[in-house]
């Protein structure tokens, strides 16, 4: 199959465990309120030395073969229950690199759940996941959390960094488009006495942001304390969270500063990383 990635398309990750279930059902809900594509993609990998040699072509054909048959199943599952228009890609290759390379040929969003079928029981997030939403160029959701975080607003970090600006953004589409309500969050240290300011700061970061989604009713909160635990406190009454991949205070040579990371394995319910 052919791994051409949709412009305009929602790329996910599906190997057959509970949690990648749950992720390829939150990105056909996704692309049905977007109207857009729905590509999921299975891969399969044989590492192992003897894998080289043509003795072994029948190990690596029933390893494909049960890749397409997972993927075979889960398509025709989306097909027979939604409008979504949904296809299927099957690729010999690690989940990871497929996935961010389909981000880099211009997927608009990737999805992953917060834990797939080769991790330890106590890994709150698999390598994969984790791989993805910090070296992903593309919005990349983690599906974690309730099983059914259809309740709620959207909730979104603000920071006033550039990719905090774009989270803005998407977090407004988001709701919109779920017909939420928004709420946005500053948080502050809790020695920072001027909240005055704070409240300004979040006034000027949502300005240009409401008055291009004025259908869209916004919340504000602004709390002292460090911000991952603001916002995971505010994810266990939230249909989804938005962060930039990484904010003020991060180092420069960081890919995913430490809110996103911390959101990816506590939060509860599902995470926007915005890159």
């Amino acid at each position: 199959m052919s791994t051409h990635a949709d412009p305009y398309g929602i790329v996910v990750g599906y190997d057959g465990s509970p949690e990648a279930r749950r992720a390829v059902e939150w990105a056909a809900a996704e692309a049905g309120r977007s109207g857009s594509r729905l590509q999921i993609v299975t891969t399969y990998e044989i590492t192992w030395p003897g894998a080289y040699y043509a003795a072994v072509a029948e190990q690596v054909d029933a390893a494909r073969e049960a890749a397409e048959a997972i993927l075979a199943d889960i398509t025709a599952e989306v097909r027979g229950r939604s409008a979504v228009d949904v296809y299927g890609v099957c690729a010999a290759s690690s989940a990871a690199a497929t996935l961010l390379d389909l981000g880099d040929a211009g997927a608009h969003m990737l999805v992953v759940g917060n834990r797939g079928a080769g991790g330890l029981a106590n890994l709150l997030l698999g390598s994969v996941s984790q791989q993805v939403a910090t070296h992903a160029k593309v919005p990349v959701a983690v599906v974690r959390g309730r099983p059914d975080p259809s309740f709620g607003p959207v909730v979104v970090g603000v920071d006033g960094s550039a990719s905090g600006d774009s989270a803005l953004g998407l977090a407004f589409e988001a709701a919109r488009e779920r017909g939420r309500a928004l709420v946005a969050v500053r948080a502050y240290p809790a020695d920072h006495t001027d909240e005055a300011a704070e409240r300004a700061a979040l006034d000027d970061a949502l300005a240009n942001w409401s008055g291009k989604f004025p259908d869209v009713p916004v919340a504000q909160l602004v709390a002292a304390g460090r911000p991952a635990a603001v916002l995971v406190d505010a994810s266990r009454t939230a249909t989804l969270v938005v962060v930039g991949s990484r904010g003020h205070g991060g180092f420069t040579g960081l890919l995913l500063g430490s809110v996103g990371l911390q959101l990816m394995h506590h939060a509860d319910c599902p995470v926007l990383i915005v890159h």
